[in-house]
């Protein structure tokens, strides 16, 4: 019977699911998570797979993540690629969305599922969400596989460099405003936009990240173009801008100066909505195609987390300006519709 279970490695980076009581607070704890999920019996039934667990040291609060540790939690996925089937990363959730665009850009021949998932309250505690998202994360990577980096929360499976965080208290925490979910955990498990595949032993390639400096600047009424100065001085190499509703901006004459000479200067702009849902279309207004005639970039419908690791993982290969720019409004890994 165990020898046609299917075999999920469960890299546990840190973060709420599994973490301990204190009199400071929730703090993490090792080995804690690993002793929760063996008293719980749900987990080792004959219709589960078999999974190891391999909690990282230290563990790591998600606030603190950065591009290293992406590479950090690639590398340890390559590195085990071969003896699963599928794979669950165990993550805070306050940067999971960035961790998960991030991965899902790294990884080129993908052929196995990757699913990142975690809970807003404890594992060990009495209503945790963290039992129900680890236990259908698992389930869905050995009988679903979506040979993609999904975000699993509150039910649904969504594709990582879609997922944005909505909610800070609620169970329902993920959202994807701008692609329906690969697939949806009710009564009976639904698969919508994912394509469920045999698993492909075609080898893994992990890319290498390294860190960018990059900026991220939001518009608002009265905004001072100066502040565009110093973001575009070196050694910034690319400047996300969330702009208004299609992607608009105020026609100040010294701010389209000032993202002009950034521009010129050989930083990347790309312009991407403030808003939670929609796409960026330059050509809609005036106030939009100004932008595009100094030389912005469109962000179309990325959400700001797939925005910036699509940068991290362009900036770190060795290409051109042009290359960089065409590659960002191109859609690689289903991050974008253009």
């Amino acid at each position: 019977m165990t020898e046609n279970r299917k075999r999920i490695y469960v890299a546990y980076t840190g973060g709420t699911i599994g973490m301990q009581k204190s009199a400071q607070g929730y703090i993490p704890a090792p080995g804690f998570l690993t002793e929760c999920v063996s008293k719980m019996p749900e987990f080792f039934r004959a219709e589960m797979p078999l999974f190891d667990v391999q909690e990282y040291s230290p563990l790591m609060d998600s606030s603190d993540m950065s591009p290293a540790d992406w590479q950090r939690i690639a590398d340890d996925i390559q590195n085990h690629y071969a003896d699963y089937d599928g794979f669950v990363i165990l993550h805070g959730t306050d940067t999971m969305a960035y961790t998960a665009s991030a991965l899902s850009f790294m990884f080129e021949n993908l052929g196995k599922p990757v699913i990142i998932t975690g809970s807003q309250i404890p594992l060990a505690e009495l209503r945790s969400d963290g039992q129900t998202n680890l236990l259908n994360a698992l389930y869905i990577a050995a009988n679903y596989p979506v040979h993609e980096v999904g975000l699993f929360f509150n039910n649904q499976l969504y594709r990582g460099n879609r997922t944005t965080k909505a909610d800070a208290n609620g169970f329902n925490a993920f959202d994807s405003p701008n692609f329906r979910p690969l697939l949806e955990a009710g009564i009976q498990i639904t698969v919508k936009a994912g394509r469920v595949k045999a698993l492909d032993q075609t080898p893994l390639k992990v890319r290498q990240v390294t860190p960018q400096h990059i900026g991220v600047i939001t518009l608002y009424p009265g905004i001072s173009p100066v502040l565009f100065d110093h973001l575009l001085q070196q050694p910034v190499r690319a400047l996300i801008m969330q702009s208004y509703g299609v992607g608009n901006a105020p026609q100040n004459e010294q701010l389209l100066a000032s993202l002009a000479r950034g521009v010129e200067n050989g930083v990347t702009i790309l312009n991407c909505t403030q808003c939670f849902k929609g796409k960026v279309n330059m050509g809609g207004y005036a106030t939009g195609n100004a932008l595009a005639e100094i030389g912005v970039i469109s962000g179309f419908d990325m959400t700001i987390e797939a925005a910036l690791t699509k940068l991290h993982y362009l900036l770190s290969q060795d290409l051109s300006q042009a290359e960089l720019e065409r590659c960002l409004q191109t859609d690689l890994r289903g991050e974008l519709s253009p």
